[in-house]
């Protein structure tokens, strides 16, 4: 917050210091001809007594003798006086030398500011005020003085950048009873407003150059606020590189103030450059990790398209986000037509591989490692290989699996993946062999897209151990099965991983064929729903709903791995994983042919803290449809701390009507929103 802060009022100082000429500026006057001349082998004029002693370098910041002044002390019958009148002039220490010595902690005021709308400049002043830095070390009154003084000059350049050119700025320091006051009374003045804006050059924009004037936000009558003409210039930069105009030049704008009329007149040059279109990509760099033509397919454009800021940005983007790297610069080349431009893209390569590891511990889960390799450009151009292994106390898993990004064209993707796993649950164990591949869009962190899909196919042989729900007698059998999942989603929230508003929409539809002792044919379809509602400044209430079904077989007929199941942190916390549902005699859960959940959660942040409280329900049900009875419920508390990358989650929850078997409490731990 801080250094966002003081950039800002940086650009606008800056802007201030460059821009604005004084109506009647001081000029130095020359020394006139034949004026009087320096002997360089003349002594020295002896210097006059300015009555002061030179400060002692042993000690610095000591108050002098005789600089009163710096502080503003009235003297004892001053102060003896105001009492009898009633003015409010506090009581001084009658000491001066040896207050100065003395350091302690001092209290800052600011007066004045209340009949302006003056947020703004309090939160930069407590961003860049030297004063306000060094408030927490004690300081002498020398040293308070000259923070003081240099706050002053802070303060004016504050309100010159709001467009109070008139302000004015005193500080005084006081003592009462021991304690230091630091007292910044402000004059503000009258708000200077713009009496003309002169813009010249935009004329050669063409049909472009009213759309452009528009964008550069600043009008007659407005007040002379240096922000609002910075992002002005930002704007009107933007607008002509967004619809063809890759070199212009603006110049610095030119603010003459009128300090008689409280007035300014703005002055603007503007030289659009000619007007072009794309032309071709040019790849430059040691060893880039692709070529042109893979970069061409990620970029947004193409050749005869008229040149736009926005697809360049987009296109640096999409070479970040290959994770192959780690710097792109690209830049608008002139060609021998004028109106072509050609794109220089210079990349500086990432290390293209990556080993990662986890080591964790669950209740219910028990103890779970896992290690990974990949290298994102094994198969060129992004064919990322993955090499997984698990090894947990209730899961074994050993697997390989290929993602090919911008397959035919952006953001298309070709997935596939061998694996062997052994999964070990109260409702089941089973040791599968896995084959799957397919076709996808999918969103992310960088792009959050509104629509995603997903298709595939996916060949599956299961081992699986469960028990019969009658007499409890374990029994194991093997699935053969062949499925074709697809997913389509609308995302219509603000945020990946902390949706603050908005909604989004889900369904999933597997058509499935499953072989043991005869062939089934059924279907998985599931449908997941949430919304994102803020309540205030600092509220989002948030509510999920999913409904599942599988039709057309049994429950005793399907996979115990194929069967719905509910409880855990993804669906309704303060159970245990798989927990909620159908249970056979020895009370394992034994998942079932339909499900219903829901979520409520109010999210209330305070800074970059957060607490959320929750209520979930959801059951299992034998039946092919959802019957919406016998709801489980749980509630809790969590507490979220808000990264650059999301918010990291811990939840705490309880069952509300907890059956035999269920844990009084369960915490869940992830990054991001529980929904």
């Amino acid at each position: 917050m801080t250094s966002s802060v003081s950039r800002q009022a940086a650009r606008a100082f800056l802007y201030l210091a460059a821009a604005v000429t004084a109506s009647t500026p001081l000029l130095a006057q020359p020394e006139p001809e034949g004026g009087p001349s320096l002997d360089p082998s003349s002594a020295l004029e002896p210097m006059n007594d300015i009555g002061i002693d030179w400060p002692d370098p042993t000690k610095p910041d000591a108050i002098l003798e005789g600089t009163s002044d710096l502080v503003d002390i009235p003297p004892a019958e001053t102060a003896d006086k105001s009492s009898k009148t009633g003015k409010a002039i506090d009581h001084v220490e009658t000491n001066p030398m040896t207050d100065s010595q003395a350091e302690q902690h001092y209290s800052i005021v600011l007066q004045g500011l209340d009949d302006i709308d003056a947020s703004e400049i309090r939160t930069r002043f407590d961003a860049l005020s030297t004063l306000k830095q060094e408030q927490k070390s004690v300081a002498n009154l020398a040293q308070i003085n000259r923070r003081s003084r240099e706050d002053e000059k802070l303060l004016r350049e504050l309100l010159r950048a709001e467009g109070y050119y008139a302000a004015s700025v005193n500080a005084r320091v006081q003592s009462s009873g021991g304690r230091i006051s630091v007292i910044l009374r402000v004059e503000p003045g009258a708000l200077y407003h713009f009496k003309d804006i002169a813009i010249t050059g935009l004329e050669r924009a063409g049909e472009e150059a009213e759309r452009a004037r528009k964008a550069f936000a600043v009008s007659r009558d407005d007040p002379v606020d240096a922000d609002k003409v910075q992002a002005a210039l930002t704007s009107l930069k933007s607008e002509l590189g967004d619809h063809g105009f890759p070199f212009a030049k603006i110049d610095d704008p030119i603010v003459t103030v009128d300090h008689a009329d409280a007035s300014a007149v703005l002055k603007l040059s503007v030289d659009p450059g000619s007007f072009a279109r794309f032309g071709d990509i040019v790849l430059s760099g040691q060893r880039p990790p692709f070529g042109p033509k893979h970069v061409r397919r990620m970029a947004r454009f193409k050749p005869g398209d008229v040149y736009n800021f926005a697809d360049i940005d987009d296109l640096r983007r999409a070479l970040i986000a290959t994770g192959l790297v780690s710097t792109a610069t690209i830049t608008p080349v002139r060609t021998v037509d004028p109106n072509v431009v050609n794109v220089l893209v210079a990349i500086e390569r990432a290390p293209p591989r990556t080993i990662a590891g986890e080591l964790g511990y669950g209740t219910g889960e028990g103890v779970r490692a896992e290690v990974s390799w990949t290298h994102r450009n094994l198969l060129r151009p992004e064919g990322a290989v993955t090499f997984r292994g698990v090894a947990g106390t209730r899961e074994q898993y050993l697997g390989a699996s290929l993602r090919r990004a911008n397959l035919h064209q952006r953001d298309q993707v070709l997935t596939a993946q061998i694996a062997a796993s052994h999964v070990n649950r109260d409702a089941f164990d089973a040791k599968s062999f896995t084959l799957s591949g397919g076709m996808e869009r999918q969103t992310n962190i960088i792009w959050q897209k509104k629509w995603i899909w997903s298709a595939g196919g996916e060949l599956l042989v299961s081992d699986e151990r469960d028990s019969v729900v009658s007499t409890g007698a374990s029994r194991r059998r093997t699935f053969y099965i062949a499925a074709l999942p697809g997913t389509l989603a609308y995302d219509g929230s603000d945020d990946l991983l902390n949706p603050t508003r908005g909604f989004r929409l889900a369904g999933r539809l597997s058509p499935e064929l499953s072989f043991h002792r005869k062939t089934l044919a059924y279907a998985r379809a599931q449908i997941d729903a949430s919304i994102y509602q803020p309540v205030g400044g600092r509220t989002v209430l948030a509510g999920r709903v999913r409904v599942g079904t599988i039709a057309g077989a049994q429950r005793d007929e399907i996979a115990p791995s194929r069967r719905y199941y509910a409880g855990g942190g993804g669906s309704v916390r303060g159970y245990g994983y798989q927990d909620i549902g159908p249970r056979d005699v020895d009370n394992d859960p034994i998942g079932g042919r339909s499900i219903s959940e829901f979520s409520l959660e109010a999210r209330v942040r305070f800074g970059d803290f957060g607490v959320v409280p929750f209520f979930d329900g959801g059951n299992i049900y034998t039946s092919a449809l959802p019957r919406f009875t016998g709801m489980r419920y749980g509630a809790g508390l969590g507490a979220r701390y808000y990264t650059n990358f999301g918010p990291i989650r811990v939840d705490l929850g309880t069952p509300l009507n907890r059956r035999k078997g269920d844990a009084r409490f369960a915490v869940y731990v992830s990054l991001g929103q529980a929904f």
